[in-house]
């Protein structure tokens, strides 16, 4: 029996599954490692807790069985994070993550002087802050010495495929998050790369995602116990990977990520391009193209709400008193702006608020408001979509936060939109082993591989009385934000 490992690199973990050839998960390990916050809003890891959490990681994972039957692996990974390597390929200094938020001045930058129009041209998007060229950027106006030393940029889950098989390389789907490429034509960006002072050789070789890319080099196969000559695929960006594991793939399929941050993925056989850019334009790990929006805080609004504010880990006893009938008549709502905001409104300043509270808000109103405000951000973007023409009318979701019965009825009834459940939620993991199959020949392609493997036990049905109480919920709560924009530079 052949045996594929699929690994998701988070933020605050590393998951590896291990899966054989049908999608049957036959073992699952944790490995979590620390974010550090050396200063406000910044957000760094050492890249060798990722390796060392990989290797302890695959040791467990193969605890009982035969290693030697592994005959590939992929890695998933949070997107975004900035790598450097020196020309010894040494880690020159910690990670930048995705959620950092120091390079206002970078990506003011770019939006303004190299202007949104020319970034749009140049790569299908604009610059965010957790992007990663405007991290380079920020890397050389304030750490001169690091950015000289530069000889290989990578993100994070490419940091783990080089480490196993000594190969630079990245894919299509998590390279479009950095800024430097351009997606449509799935090359590197020249333009970019002149404006942020990169030459072409520093970038990894560009792959599609279910490409074998290297074998694991004997020294790492010896370690891990494997046999020679395991293949490594190219992997995937955190949210194209989910997009695999729920079969999102092909044209005009959906999956919303209710994780740390959100998303909401909607897949596409063709380039195609927001021309506000309130949405990312990327390419897909299937080998085509899709739109996302992303938040950028989702399940971390409930976390922090449960656990640093009512002091409580009890979320789905928490939840129990709120009843379906309540949906929809909730007086209070929230922001979810936490770690400012992504997309659609693109601002690092914006922060969480609570609005409407009276004498009679009690702490289920709260927490249902928190729930709410999540489900109504996803919706902005679902609004973004719609215009392009976009008609989303079901979706997969996945993500820790999508396990609440509760929140997967609010998302259903705010989006107006049917939610079906996989009957394996294992999200970027899985289909990073899914990747690994279609790489070592499987599979004959990635939407062969996800309608063999990926089945739904479940469906969530929006209900017509709840879904016209949320509309007008939503028509108040998308006025909150413009009214308190400019108040937020002067509160921070």
């Amino acid at each position: 029996m052949n045996y594929y490992i699929g690994a998701d690199l988070g933020t605050s973990g590393l998951k590896l599954l291990l899966v054989d050839a049908k999608g049957k998960i036959l073992n699952s390990v944790t490995k979590n490692y620390q974010v550090y916050y050396p200063n406000p809003g910044w957000s760094e890891q050492n890249p060798e807790d990722w390796w060392n959490a990989f290797v302890s990681g695959v040791g467990e994972l193969l605890s009982g069985f035969d290693a030697k039957s592994v005959k590939g692996l992929s890695v998933a990974g949070q997107m975004h994070a900035l790598v450097i390597l020196d020309q010894n390929d040494e880690v020159i200094r910690p990670a930048i993550l995705w959620n950092d938020g120091r390079t206002d001045r970078e990506t003011e930058y770019l939006n303004t002087i190299v202007g949104k129009q020319k970034l749009s041209d140049y790569t299908a998007n604009i610059a965010f802050a957790g992007f990663t060229a405007p991290k380079i950027l920020w890397l050389k106006n304030n750490e001169k010495e690091n950015f000289n030393k530069i000889s290989k940029i990578m993100l994070p889950k490419d940091y783990i495929a080089y480490r196993l098989t000594g190969v630079h390389s990245i894919d299509y789907s998590d390279a479009s998050g950095t800024l430097l490429l351009d997606v449509k034509n799935k090359c590197w960006s020249k333009e970019m790369l002149k404006i942020c002072d990169v030459r072409e050789e520093q970038l990894p070789k560009l792959y599609e995602s279910f490409d074998y890319t290297g074998e694991v080099l004997p020294e790492n196969a010896k370690l891990l116990g494997f046999a020679d000559g395991v293949r490594v695929a190219a992997g995937a960006g955190d949210n194209a990977g989910a997009a695999i594991g729920t079969a999102t793939v092909g044209e005009g399929k959906c999956n919303i990520s209710l994780g740390t941050s959100g998303t909401i993925f909607i897949s596409s056989e063709k380039f195609g391009v927001d021309k506000f850019n309130a949405l990312h334009s990327f390419c897909h790990s299937d080998g085509g193209y899709h739109l996302m929006g992303c938040i950028l805080s989702a399940a971390s609004c409930n976390k922090w709400f449960y656990e640093e504010i009512l002091k409580t880990d009890d979320y789905s006893g928490e939840q129990a008193g709120i009843r379906e009938q309540n949906l929809g008549k909730n007086h209070v709502y929230f922001l979810p702006y936490l770690m400012g905001e992504r997309s659609p409104i693109n601002d690092t300043d914006a922060r969480g608020l609570f609005v409407g509270m009276r004498p009679d808000t009690t702490r289920q109103d709260m927490i249902l408001a928190v729930l709410e405000g999540v489900a109504f951000a996803f919706r902005d973007n679902l609004e973004i979509a719609k215009s392009l023409g976009v008609d989303v009318k079901v979706s997969t979701i996945c993500g820790g936060g999508a396990k609440s019965k509760l929140w997967q009825k609010i998302i259903a009834n705010i989006l107006n939109i049917e939610l079906e459940i996989p009957a394996v939620e294992e999200g970027p993991g899985l289909g990073a082993a899914m990747l690994a199959m279609v790489a070592c020949g499987e599979y004959d392609s990635v939407l062969t591989c996800a309608k063999t493997l990926v089945l739904k036990k479940e469906t969530i049905r929006p209900h017509a009385e709840t879904v016209a109480r949320y509309e007008e919920s939503y028509q108040k709560y998308r006025k909150i934000y413009p009214a308190i924009k400019q108040l937020y530079k002067e509160l921070i």
